[in-house]
């Protein structure tokens, strides 16, 4: 080694989705340059973190966050700065937000580029989805434009018409598109006539507060949708990603086409794991407004069931972070409120929580919170504790559990919809590119220092992936 290593994290227990060994991690320039097995002295460094007792896993990956976000005439109260601290604390070094035209003269390029440069204030690592709302003869060179700006991934919408829903004939073209450009689709499934109509008939019953929510976005909307979409995507041959899948149909339609050669995955959220409908009757019922909405105590199980059993790919937050003033002001209308949850910083935890109590392993943890999302998302040097990655790191005691006090998290909101649970799984030290942001003396700020990540191709990457994971077996 040429010079003395900025950080060396000794007598940990690294942990990768493949395995496990105990090693010490040494960082040079925010990569890691060697694993050195922790019964061989650790080289000297700059600075020496001992890990002993403690797990050591890769940095999260977070591949559906909303930042600052516009839904009508609400916008979330975060930032870049905001929500990239929140992260941190949280144990993910790398987000992944969406450039989403706010009305129909933003372009799906220009709402790309504006997200590009708010992220310039972000503290960890940030890359971007795109998103199509409808089909003009310019969207092919715009996806063109976002493939060669590093965005492989554009998300559509089922549902929300007259905003960011897209039509069929859309998302068709769109797929088309993307595999032509070796990108990736992003897929919001909810069958909007049924949506709309289910809440017509609530609305005209006078049953359309928020106490209602789960009523008015049954479970038949999500499958339905997943069903038709993945019918576009077989016959254009496009690999499809859905997010926020809430019940266990919407995973199993996912499993069904990928047993028969379909390139397709399912995301779930920390909220559709520990939370159930009976938060609708709670005296907090707005702290639950998301789309899907949460389901039955039985779906939830079930949807714990498949992820046990390796069906979903990834677990994302979706955060949105309104704040409970916004989130008041139209209980008594769910059509005219806001909905989306804080969540980027209690993912870890939550789901780390639900998985061991699950019976899955760290490895397992491991794959849907970093590995898989860096992975699928065609994200270089992410998602693997190895030579040459990138150093982010994250150590954490699974045997310490800590309570969720929604005031003193850090996503610029007021309340966290995990208020009150008592959690394994919260991070001790996080290093991100290789400095320390967070640790026993608390969070310490590197500034705007976060870059934005320049995605690969998706097959591209899937096929450099296996080769990678073939030359280590």
């Amino acid at each position: 080694m040429s010079r003395i290593p900025q950080l060396v994290i000794t007598n940990g227990t690294v942990v990768n989705s493949f395995g496990r060994r105990h090693a010490h991690i040494v960082v040079v320039d925010g990569k890691i340059s060697q694993l050195v097995d922790a019964t061989e002295p650790a080289p000297d460094a700059e600075r020496t973190i001992d890990a002993t007792g403690q797990l050591v896993i890769p940095g999260g990956v977070d591949g559906h966050c909303h930042v600052a976000q516009v839904t009508g005439r609400f916008r979330t109260l975060d930032d870049y700065r905001t929500t990239s601290t929140a992260a941190l604390w949280g144990g993910t070094t790398t987000i992944i937000d969406f450039g989403i035209p706010r009305d129909a003269r933003e372009t799906p390029l220009e709402a790309v580029l504006n997200k590009k440069a708010l992220a310039q204030e972000s503290r960890c690592d940030v890359a971007l989805h795109g998103s199509v709302v409808s089909w003009d003869e310019t969207v092919p060179w715009q996806l063109e434009q976002l493939a060669a700006e590093g965005v492989r991934s554009v998300k559509m919408y089922t549902t929300n018409r007259g905003t960011t829903m897209a039509d069929g004939d859309t998302i068709l073209k769109v797929m088309r598109e993307m595999v032509r450009l070796d990108g990736l689709t992003y897929i919001h499934a909810e069958h909007d006539p049924i949506i709309a109509d289910c809440t017509a008939q609530h609305a005209d019953d006078g049953r359309i507060g928020i106490e209602h929510l789960h009523r008015t976005r049954p479970e038949l909307a999500e499958e339905t949708s997943v069903k038709e979409t993945l019918a576009m995507a077989q016959y254009t041959k496009a690999p499809v990603y859905f997010v926020h899948q809430s019940t266990p149909g919407a995973v199993d339609l996912v499993s069904e086409a990928r047993a028969h050669g379909q390139e397709a995955y399912s995301e779930t959220c920390p909220h559709y794991l520990a939370l159930d409908d009976t938060v609708y009757g709670s005296a907090f019922p707005e702290w639950y407004a998301c789309c899907p909405p949460m389901r039955s105590p039985e779906t939830v199980a079930a949807l714990k069931q498949r992820l046990a059993g390796g069906a979903i790919h990834t677990v994302s937050s979706d955060h949105s972070c309104y704040d409970l003033t916004q989130k008041r002001e139209r209980t008594d209308d769910v059509r005219a409120m806001p909905h989306g949850l804080p969540g980027v910083e209690t993912r870890m935890p939550v789901a780390f929580t639900v998985m061991a109590e699950s019976g899955s392993s760290v490895e397992d943890f491991v794959e849907v919170f970093s590995a898989g999302p860096a992975r699928i998302n065609a994200l270089p040097g992410k998602g693997s504790i190895a030579e040459g990655f990138d150093a982010d790191l994250v150590l954490f005691d699974p045997s310490v559990r800590r309570t969720v006090d929604g005031g003193a998290l850090h996503m610029g909101t007021d309340f966290s919809p995990f208020d009150g649970r008592t959690l394994a799984g919260w991070p001790a030290v996080v290093v991100s590119t290789g400095r320390v942001v967070l640790d026993q003396e608390g969070f310490h700020d590197p500034g705007a220092v976060g870059r934005f990540v320049s995605r690969n191709g998706f097959r591209e990457h899937l096929a450099a992936a296996a080769d990678l994971s073939a030359a280590t077996l």
